[in-house]
């Protein structure tokens, strides 16, 4: 796993904490984002927590909104802003 994903999946774990959310077991990269646990409000959350600790938000830095699907997708998303 890369040191990304732990990142990602960390956060998502604090995030579904503070927003008495539960996550499913076994998030693997085709887990539909939808389907993880974490509601509309969880993922806002999700994408403040991630600016915190790795400095981007890639989804306001987007020309052209796209919207992932599963985590790999999501991961992927920031590893480009990363990039």
């Amino acid at each position: 796993m890369s040191d990304l994903k732990k990142t990602i999946l960390d956060c998502m774990e604090q995030v579904a904490v503070i927003a008495d959310c539960t996550l499913i077991e076994n998030i693997s990269d085709d887990t539909v984002l939808l389907q993880s646990g974490l509601d509309s409000l969880g993922f806002a959350m999700l994408v403040a927590q991630l600016e915190e600790e790795l400095g981007t938000d890639p989804f306001s830095e987007m020309e052209l909104a796209v919207y992932p699907r599963t985590l790999g997708e999501f991961v992927t998303v920031y590893k480009s802003a990363l990039s």
